[in-house]
């Protein structure tokens, strides 16, 4: 056998060790994401060859794996130098590159990632499947679907519609869904990208004048997924695109699920003909987390985290990290507002605690997250809303969530479901749900009401400015 192709063959394996190494310490989404992508083009005068498919993903990895990736080498083979990063062109005509060597393409370490060929769009969170989804009365309706998407062998509902605010799980489902479709169905085909990613993308076809690609993508699928609807509002070329997209794959029998912060007939800027066929599945809301779901969401987290993390302690000693229940249920009572914040308060804690050596303490808790607590102590909720302006107008709670018409019944409730609309995060489909299940519609009647008697009747502005007061003190 040739000297030099023993060499190649030699620099081949040592460049699966330094694939390996990338992967324990970046993890499987950096190394899928980026060094999957790169080949392997041999060493000459102590340098590495690497080559990079585009401009963009050359310029991260020199960016953010670059020394990484030379001290591998290094470590491995002691005689490398340096690392340089090549497109396919610009490699042919360097001295640098390993000219009769043939470029050994990244190898395949991980067997997660085996249908990626299927796979187009977005990078997927390994973390987000439906095994980590922690399921509550919030959202077993948009859970069961997205299940059902994946185990029924035919379209059922068409398209799934998720919709509900930042951080309450409507990105981790459709993760959750692609992997499984890998899992059980893995010769379909599944796009997966951001509203905003789909817009660029038709962007640059129009420009390239490349849009026979672009629906080739976008129109030839099983299973199309796209998050965040509402930022294509206003962009009309993007909506025609996007409703003849929508159009074909439905016509086709093709599964089509989207997410928005709010229901389709709440989406302000979208055209009236894409928000009816939005309409046309199953639209599930995802409500904002109650206390029983938001403390099973940190249960799990701190337990996954208990068998990954020990807590150091000076001279070497080192035990298992413990979050108390109590801490659990101190952060599962404050922190409201989304899963993700909710989350990020005990990822700091359990940070917190593993970089100083310190046990997790009620004390210490409030002590690194004193200024989210201090922004948690200030948000209001649609109950307080309803039982403070029911107090106000000496009026009982009940009778503001029943069916009654009189006015001193009505304008109390109207007023407070313009409250829950002003200093609450909540979407109208909520507020409504709040008071006695009524229809999203009958809220903003409500609400305009509120505005257009303000202007005119100085008791109810009045009235409005106390009833702020209240709840700033």
């Amino acid at each position: 056998m040739p000297s030099d192709t023993v060499a190649v063959m030699n620099s081949s394996e040592q460049w699966d060790r330094v694939c390996t190494k990338f992967l324990r310490e970046f993890g499987q989404q950096a190394y899928t994401n980026w060094l999957k992508q790169v080949g392997y083009n041999g060493v000459k005068n102590n340098i590495v060859s690497l080559i990079a498919p585009t401009r963009f993903v050359r310029d991260w990895i020199k960016s953010h794996y670059a020394p990484r990736l030379k001290d591998y080498f290094i470590a491995d083979n002691p005689s490398i130098q340096d690392l340089a990063i090549y497109l396919p062109d610009s490699s042919k005509n360097t001295d640098t590159a390993a000219q009769t060597a043939e470029v050994v393409m990244t190898p395949t370490i991980a067997v997660e990632n085996k249908h990626e060929a299927s796979f187009e769009g977005s990078p997927l969170d390994e973390r987000y499947t439906f095994d980590s989804f922690v399921v509550g009365k919030s959202n077993e309706l948009a859970y069961a679907a997205a299940k059902r998407i994946t185990e029924a062998n035919d379209v059922t509902f068409n398209p799934l519609f998720l919709h509900g605010g930042v951080g309450l799980g409507k990105t981790h489902l459709m993760h959750a869904i692609a992997w499984e479709v890998f899992k059980n169905q893995p010769n379909k085909k599944v796009v997966y990208v951001s509203a905003e990613k789909f817009m660029f993308e038709f962007i640059a076809a129009l420009r390239f004048k490349d849009t026979h690609a672009f629906k080739q993508k976008f129109r030839n699928v099983d299973l199309l997924m796209i998050d965040d609807v509402q930022f294509i509002a206003n962009k009309d070329s993007t909506q025609e695109e996007f409703f003849h997209t929508f159009n074909t794959l439905i016509d086709n029998r093709c599964q089509v699920i989207i997410t928005a912060d709010r229901s389709p007939t709440d989406l302000e800027g979208i055209q009236d003909r894409i928000i009816s066929r939005l309409g046309w599945g199953l639209v599930a809301d995802i409500h904002p987390t109650d206390y029983e779901l938001r403390l099973g969401i940190l249960q799990s987290k701190a337990d996954a985290a208990s068998h990954k993390k020990s807590i150091a302690h000076p001279g070497g000693a080192s035990e298992k990290l413990i979050v108390p229940i109590e801490v659990l249920e101190f952060l599962a009572g404050k922190i409201t507002s989304n899963v993700r914040e909710l989350e990020g308060a005990l990822n700091r804690v359990i940070a917190y605690a593993t970089l100083v050596g310190r046990h997790i303490t009620m004390e210490m808790t409030r002590e690194v997250l004193q200024d989210l607590i201090r922004a948690n102590n200030r948000q209001v909720t649609i109950d307080e809303i309803q039982r403070k302006v029911a107090e106000y107008y000496n009026i009982r709670l009940a009778e503001m969530l029943s069916d009654r018409r009189a006015r001193s019944i009505v304008r109390p409730r109207q007023i407070a479901m313009f409250l829950s609309k002003e200093m609450t995060k909540n979407s109208l489909p909520e507020i409504g749900r709040r008071f006695g299940g009524r229809d999203h519609t009958t809220v903003m009647h409500g609400i305009r009401k509120v505005e257009e008697l303000m202007l005119d009747d100085h008791q109810i502005e009045d009235d409005v400015t106390r009833l702020k007061r209240l709840f700033e003190a």
